[in-house]
């Protein structure tokens, strides 16, 4: 089985590979006040068009020229099989537009919420994301969802991995401490096969960055 190695990059910017395959999520323009983000992605998820999550430039590099995704639909490029589902939030202080993703690589299935404010999904949306191995959620409070809607959202969803991003240590620690996992420390960089994963049962995972 092919391995997955998961790398974040401050703010909502998650790096995946999947063999040769890279995917981006939300990479981090020049015009944010994030930490701004490098390297190179076959495939790049932008949430919202916005500089914290938008930074397309930023992940394009030498061959690797990505396929942008940048909104609702179905999306197959090459092994990667991907769906956005829109969602009303507000971020910034305006009402916005940001998209839910799923994805798709071999037989592992990826939601990344992206920049949600509201723990209330449509119904509708989270019956098509079936049974989620890994979960990107942000905790961060403000614009994002707070750390109990974040950790009640996680065990509704029912996925197997929790991945926090968008957060300050502040929130780190109170979201690990909803989850009971005070103790955990964070690690650079994740390395997962599908048949570690289908024995977690809401684990949390907290990747440096």
């Amino acid at each position: 089985a092919t391995i997955m190695v998961i790398t974040h990059h401050g703010g909502e910017c998650i790096k995946i590979t999947f063999g040769d395959v890279t995917l981006a999520f939300n990479p981090i323009s020049k015009q944010s006040k994030l930490p701004v983000v490098k390297f190179g992605s076959d495939v790049a998820f932008i949430s919202m068009n916005h500089p914290d999550f938008n930074g397309t430039d930023q992940v394009a590099l030498g061959n690797k020229q990505p396929f942008l995704v940048t909104g609702p639909g179905e999306y197959e490029v090459g092994s990667v099989t991907a769906r956005g589902f829109g969602v009303a939030t507000i971020y910034d202080k305006k009402p916005r537009f940001a998209t839910i993703y799923q994805v798709r690589l071999e037989e592992m299935n990826i939601v990344f919420l992206g920049p949600i404010s509201s723990p209330d999904i449509d119904p509708k949306i989270l019956g098509e994301l079936g049974d989620i191995d890994i979960l990107f959620v942000p905790i961060g409070g403000g614009d994002v969802l707070e750390v109990p809607q974040a950790s009640k959202l996680g065990v509704k969803l029912e996925a197997k991995l929790i991945i926090p991003v968008h957060y300050d240590a502040t929130a780190l620690k109170a979201f690990l401490k909803e989850e009971g996992a005070d103790g955990l420390k964070p690690v650079d960089k994740l390395t997962l096969k599908k048949k570690d994963v289908i024995l977690m049962e809401g684990e949390i995972a907290v990747l440096g960055g």
